[in-house]
């Protein structure tokens, strides 16, 4: 009796992939190349990727998705203030990563030139800021309504920030167990919130409508 075919899915396929570009220590160089290897149809990689570089894109979108799926496993999570989300997603996240090290390493080391080693990282970028503006809290947002869409932007900037300092540190960390990326991590998202503290900024804004009320209207 002939096997039946495993169906072939986005996850089979990123798979695929890691498995082939650790054994070769190289990229796979041709959709064709790589579906004929892995017994399967140009056809069926298309269904889900337009390129060999977007799955490469995929992977690290993927360690971001399980996180998120890791943490909403937790039924405390979602009372959580935003610091306390924030640390949890770094912990697991960089777990995984740690899991798929020699990937990353190679993946992230590849080029000489560092801004095409950040390409691979665009669909992350994307993931990572939506994750962000969706713990936002209140207690980090200020109060007047013009200025919010302004502020949130630039927590997801420099988080996103902060997430590539802190991928930066842990590909150069040769700790056990990456222990000063955890310390690295608990130290950094500290000293984030503290700066995020939005006390002073809604009383700057204050001190300004005071001043320009004082020199404009008053004249």
């Amino acid at each position: 009796m002939a096997t039946k075919k495993s169906t072939i899915t986005r996850e089979k396929i990123v798979s695929m992939y890691m498995n082939y570009t650790l054994e070769n220590n190289d990229k796979p160089k041709s959709v064709y190349n790589f579906t004929k290897l892995n017994n399967f149809s140009e056809a069926e990689f298309y269904n889900f990727f337009g390129t060999m570089e977007s799955v490469e894109k995929e992977i690290f979108k993927m360690f971001l998705e399980k996180t998120v799926e890791l943490l909403q496993k937790d039924q405390d999570y979602e009372t959580y203030d935003m610091k306390s989300k924030m640390l949890s997603f770094y912990f697991t996240f960089f777990e995984l990563l740690a899991a798929n090290r020699s990937y990353v390493t190679m993946s992230l080391k590849q080029h000489h030139n560092e801004l095409k080693n950040l390409m691979l990282l665009s669909s992350l970028r994307s993931s990572f800021k939506n994750y962000v503006a969706g713990i936002i809290s209140d207690e980090y947002r200020i109060k007047q309504e013009k200025f919010q869409n302004f502020q949130e932007k630039a927590i997801q900037e420099t988080s996103w920030i902060q997430l590539l300092l802190t991928l930066k540190f842990w590909l150069e960390d040769s700790s056990p167990a990456f222990e000063k990326t955890d310390l690295y991590i608990e130290k950094s998202i500290k000293a984030t919130f503290e700066l995020m503290n939005i006390t002073p900024l809604d009383s700057l804004i204050d001190f300004g409508k005071f001043i320009f009320k004082e020199k404009i209207h008053n004249k």
